[in-house]
């Protein structure tokens, strides 16, 4: 059986991406990192906000986004993308067991070509006048729904 799994593109806070892959190791979810980050994307400056969870998750870790997008060449999976253009709300879409939700920077999101490349665009519904919320908080909104709709905590 396939597992939903995180990507990270670019990530510029390593406070965020502590957390993300801290989401990641407490739910059995694969995470990858797609390089350049914003930050030394060593252990050590993931360690604050990932703890000792960093030990225990998988993650992969793509030199660039076209690195990235070979390994999903070779490897399959459905890429979909949150992301304030989106124009489906999350709630409103059906995962299957091999997506890879895909997380853009903090401070830019993602360029066209990445944006194009996704097989899904996907928004949370917000308040009018608001921007966003913050990457952690989206990304285990969503995940917990992907895998609430994949029977992935029924592990």
């Amino acid at each position: 059986m396939n597992m939903i799994s995180i990507a990270l593109y670019q990530p510029d806070i390593p406070q965020n991406a502590g957390n993300i892959l801290r989401l990641a190791a407490c739910l059995g979810l694969t995470a990858h990192v797609v390089g350049p980050a914003g930050f030394d994307i060593s252990d050590r400056s993931l360690r604050r906000a990932g703890m000792d969870y960093l030990q225990i998750v998988e993650i992969v870790r793509h030199v660039d986004w076209n690195g990235f997008a070979a390994w999903r060449a070779a490897n399959g999976g459905r890429l979909v993308l949150l992301t304030t253009r989106g124009a489906t709300a999350y709630t409103d879409f059906a995962f299957t067991d091999d997506d890879i939700l895909l997380f853009g920077r903090e401070s830019a999101g993602v360029p066209d070509t990445v944006h194009q490349a996704a097989d899904a665009r996907l928004i949370i519904p917000m308040r009018p006048g608001l921007r966003s919320l913050n990457v952690a908080s989206t990304a285990a909104m969503v995940a917990g729904e992907a895998l609430r709709q994949t029977g992935g905590f029924a592990a």
